[in-house]
């Protein structure tokens, strides 16, 4: 018998015991590795036994002889393979844990040199990446040899992967787990501009995975019903997968706070001014201010470096504070398992002072005919003369508690990015480089972006350039894909409206604004109430008017939004109705506008009788379609008695006369008022709230 054909028979032999006599197996391979020490096969058997028994440390030593002594053998590679796969396995189960332990045993030295030659053994780049990185973290040692090349054969495997996305596979594993690294190893010498390099596409990422929009995160959940990608509560507990990737390393934790300490290690490499100890926006913001005070005093060497400085750290707080405003106004933008459950929020124009500065207790009026009287004597004053742009005073921003819980954070959040992109943009040098960067970035198709920005715009009275911002949103909004959530395009589409509709109104554009107003109306849907019962109040400020109050926070839903509109109806209509010429087709609007919340435009209404009264005569043939507040109708009665002024009223289609002049006040309610009033009175409890111009 020939010596291949001895050891043949017996590893077959010792397989024959294995069953039956672990021990005697043992015995038969010991003494054929004895005889036959460069057999492989024996050796490989006396492995399989230790492993499959979970023997870890005489499976390990008998590992280690076979790498040494058989490196080139298939099996060995595969054992490897095995092991080296469980290493980067999330998975706690049994014999996971006894691969990563076998590993354990092995010699530092083998596990490296191990490590490294299994490496070479991958040809997928996403594989053998991952297996890098695995020798990496292991062996700090070898990032100096290592870790720039991983880094860089990331970035150019994105690049030939075409990845549409900055959130892949790729640019995870090098942002996430390859660059702190690189940048916290003091060993590697990266240039500047490398660490920019680096920076840049840290920020990018980040950014971009923090403010992933639900359409965006639609994507990577192609399986999935789409039913359940619309449905909020299916959504919040939806984890975010990358493609490539599993689902735990998909998930990043502080991402904000990630992309800060990469930002302070490089500026620490880059030998920028930097701060000891952690330091808020406002700190970060205000130290930049100060050195862009004097940035044009260095050479140019030292101008480059401080202009990065200012740019990137400048950007990162523009960002951060645009997001953490964005996503307080409208949470449902994006994704998220703690997504909070609020209405979203739209920047208006504030015009709660429409009716002025006096608000009447409900429930103490007495709105009769001789109060009316005294009250058209007196000299009212109106809200006409202010100045709708609000250009002449300073901006402040108002916003209900009840509405948004954290204000005064989101707020501050708002005014740190408006001053960080101001400051972007105060010289040339920051311009162009930030500019570069959104470029690069593709900015102007973030719809979360273009939100903050229109805001940005509005509160900067640069109402044209906001139209333009708004067209932009829609240009947006309609280029998303056709399986975007149905509820938030339609959101997009309110917003957009009504802050069109905000713009006109505070360019003087009175016609455009009623045309947004009635766009806006056509597409959303009317408060549902049960029976005659009255919608309840929105929540007012209070009725003292702060002069730098002009902009406000406003829910954009139905039930707010349809108030809104109202306002803005009657500012438009108040302020053609008392000009000097006459306009009773206005005059008569905001009579049936004021009814919206009677009797707190009872101010307005009698400077409205007061006009009429100049006038001595009023037309308006619709107004029994829409009057049906008793006191009202009440007071136009009133009107044509001897003692009411004996007005000429015109208040039905093709009438030349309303009221005849010979008859008395109590039979002229009851001749000619009342069967008129009749329908009107019926339906005032029951349409009250509901008031709408068709």
């Amino acid at each position: 018998m020939s010596a291949q054909g001895d050891c043949e028979f017996l590893v077959k032999r010792a397989r024959e015991l294995v069953p039956g006599d672990l021990w005697a197996a043992k015995a038969w391979l010991i003494t054929a590795r004895s005889l036959y020490p460069a057999d492989f096969n024996i050796q490989y058997e006396m492995y399989t036994i230790e492993r499959n028994a979970e023997r870890t440390a005489s499976a390990g030593r008998l590992l280690y002889d076979m790498f040494v002594n058989f490196p080139d053998q298939p099996a060995v590679w595969r054992e490897i393979s095995v092991i080296t796969s469980a290493l980067r396995n999330d998975s706690q189960d049994k014999q996971t844990q006894f691969l990563r332990g076998l590993f354990e045993t092995l010699p530092g030295r083998v596990q490296c040199e191990m490590l490294l030659k299994a490496t070479e053994q991958c040809f997928n780049t996403l594989e053998r990446a991952e297996m890098l990185l695995l020798l990496l973290r292991r062996f700090p040692e070898t990032v100096v040899q290592h870790g720039v090349g991983l880094g860089e054969t990331l970035l150019d495997a994105e690049s030939i992967e075409d990845q549409e996305s900055p959130v892949n596979c790729f640019r995870k594993l090098f942002v996430c787990d390859v660059l702190p690294l690189i940048i916290n190893n003091p060993d590697v010498r990266l240039p500047a501009s490398l660490l920019y390099k680096y920076l840049n596409k840290a920020a990018e990422f980040y950014i971009n995975y923090v403010t992933r929009s639900t359409q965006t995160e639609s994507q990577y959940q192609g399986s999935q019903d789409s039913s359940d990608i619309m449905s909020p509560s299916k959504r919040s507990s939806q984890k975010y997968v990358i493609d490539g990737l599993t689902e735990k390393s998909s998930q990043i934790t502080d991402p904000w706070e990630r992309l800060f300490k990469i930002l302070s290690v490089v500026g620490m490499r880059c030998e920028w001014q930097m701060d000891k100890g952690r330091r808020s926006f406002g700190d970060i913001l205000h130290r930049m201010k100060d050195l862009c005070r004097y940035i044009s005093n260095f050479d140019s060497d030292a101008h480059a470096k401080y202009k990065n400085q200012v740019v990137y750290s400048t950007m990162l707080v523009f960002f951060k504070n645009a997001f953490q405003y964005v996503s307080n106004i409208q949470p449902s933008l994006f994704q998220g398992p703690n997504a909070p459950n609020q209405a979203p929020l739209v920047l208006l124009e504030d015009v709660t002072n429409i009716y002025g500065d006096t608000d009447i207790d409900r429930n103490k009026h007495i709105h009769k005919k001789r109060k009316l009287a005294e009250g058209r004597e007196k000299t009212m004053q109106s809200s006409d003369d202010e100045d709708p742009s609000g250009k002449a005073r300073s901006r402040h921003i108002t916003v209900n508690k009840a509405d948004l819980a954290n204000s005064i954070e989101v707020l501050e959040s708002f005014k740190l990015a408006r001053e960080s992109w101001e400051l972007l943009y105060s010289l040339e040098s920051l311009d162009k480089e930030f500019t570069r960067i959104c470029l690069s970035w593709k900015t102007d198709t973030w719809l979360w972006l273009r939100i903050f920005l229109t805001d940005m715009i509005i509160y900067q009275g640069q109402y044209k350039k906001a139209i333009s911002s708004l067209h932009h949103l829609a240009a947006l909004q309609g280029s998303h894909s056709p399986q975007q959530i149905t509820g938030q395009g339609s959101l997009e589409n309110q917003r957009a409206l009504i802050q069109l509709a905000t713009c006109h109104f505070a360019l003087g554009e009175y016609r455009q604004t009623c045309e947004k107003v009635l766009d806006l109306m056509c597409c959303i849907l009317l408060p549902v109430q049960e029976g005659g019962k009255v919608q309840e109040e929105q929540p007012k400020v209070k009725s003292k008017f702060r002069k730098g109050s002009d902009l406000k926070l406003w829910p954009c839903t139905s039930r707010a939004i349809m108030p809104y509109c109202l306002h803005l109806l009657l500012a438009c209509f108040k302020l053609r109705a008392f000009t000097d010429s006459r306009d009773d087709m206005a005059l008569g609007h905001v009579v049936v506008l004021l009814q919206h919340e009677w009797p707190r435009g009872e101010n307005l209404f009698l400077k409205a009788i007061n006009k009429i009264c100049q006038q001595g005569n009023f037309q308006y043939e619709n107004f029994f379609n829409y009057v049906t507040n008793i006191d009202m109708l009440e007071e136009f009665a009133y009107l044509r008695t001897q003692e009411g002024g004996k007005i000429h009223l015109e208040l039905l289609p093709n009438q030349a006369m309303l009221i005849k002049t010979s008859s008395p006040p109590m039979g002229l309610l009851q001749q000619e008022f009342i069967p008129v009033l009749q329908p009107s009175i019926q339906t005032a409890d029951r349409e009250r709230g509901r008031l709408l111009i068709v």
